[in-house]
């Protein structure tokens, strides 16, 4: 009997949802920060085995939004819990349920989809710890089943697959066995080159950053792939920290991107990086809808 269907991973921001899916996936298919609000868009990521398929969807952190791109970013991972088989709430090691976190579990009581509940992070924390923590959200009596794990180190992440399948439906496999996402290489490449932004630039940057590839060119002389680029920021101000003194901060970013979008294509690359500046472009649905957010 195959088994498959579709997992939603949601949770405040920056609790390691990314970071899970790419340890599964074995690859970078959703682009890692430490800053909150990192992924923006519903990216499905697929698992497959001989016996069993399921299609992850990785979703913007829910949160309390600040302009349009936020509300819609909101809304997308909202718009998940309707369309799955199985639910995935993450949290962390923290000792206390934050707001956010109460707001996300009283979203979930009324839904009958099944639920799982993967504390994150417990690598950083003693085991009689792990334990109060896994009693402080079994009083919540909604979860099918309460699993902690480590992201980063993969600890429990095959219970956790062993439980997704158990739960999963007899299903057809829905994509090719190779197949790890459903987003073209050219959404993944300026996943890339966003998230490098994100690692070099300070807090009251990132969010107003997108970034949009203006061509892919392979040359018929040399095994080289030129990738175009254009980082857009909100703020005139903005261009000249991403640029940097001489040009440094936009080198680095190009350079780390190159090396994670080389591994991507197996290729050798040449990455052309320019900067522009779109004002106040996360407010305008316009724009939200050009850069492809609607």
């Amino acid at each position: 009997m195959y088994k498959s269907g579709f997992v939603t991973i949601i949770g405040r921001p920056n609790v390691g949802k990314s970071t899970i899916l790419n340890h599964i996936i074995g690859e970078k298919v959703s682009i890692i920060s430490n800053k909150p609000q990192t992924t923006r868009n519903k990216i499905q990521c697929v698992y497959t085995e001989k016996d069993y398929q399921i299609v992850f969807l990785d979703t913007p952190g829910i949160h309390k939004p600040k302009n349009r791109l936020g509300e819609h970013m909101v809304k997308t991972s909202k718009s998940t819990l309707g369309e799955v088989d199985l639910i995935t709430f993450m949290v962390d090691n923290n000792k206390t349920i934050d707001d956010l976190d109460r707001y996300i579990i009283s979203q979930l009581k009324g839904i009958n989809t099944p639920k799982v509940l993967l504390i994150n992070k417990i690598d950083k924390v003693k085991k009689t710890d792990i334990a109060n923590l896994m009693n402080m959200y079994k009083k919540f009596n909604i979860f099918d089943d309460i699993i902690p794990v480590s992201a980063i180190n993969g600890t429990n992440i095959e219970e956790y697959l062993n439980t997704i399948k158990k739960i999963l439906p007899e299903g057809p496999q829905y994509f090719p066995e190779d197949m790890t996402t459903d987003q073209p290489e050219r959404f993944i490449i300026s996943e890339l080159i966003r998230e490098k932004t994100l690692y070099y630039l300070h807090e009251e940057i990132p969010h107003g950053i997108f970034v949009s590839i203006d061509s892919i060119k392979k040359r018929e002389e040399k095994e080289i792939i030129d990738v175009y680029a254009t980082i857009y920021c909100e703020k005139p101000s903005h261009k000249g920290m991403i640029i940097g003194k001489n040009g440094r901060k936009l080198k680095g970013i190009g350079k780390s991107a190159r090396l994670d979008i080389e591994r991507l294509l197996g290729s050798q690359v040449n990455l052309q990086l320019w900067v522009k500046v779109e004002k106040n472009w996360r407010d305008k649905e316009n724009k939200i809808k050009y850069f492809g957010y609607e």
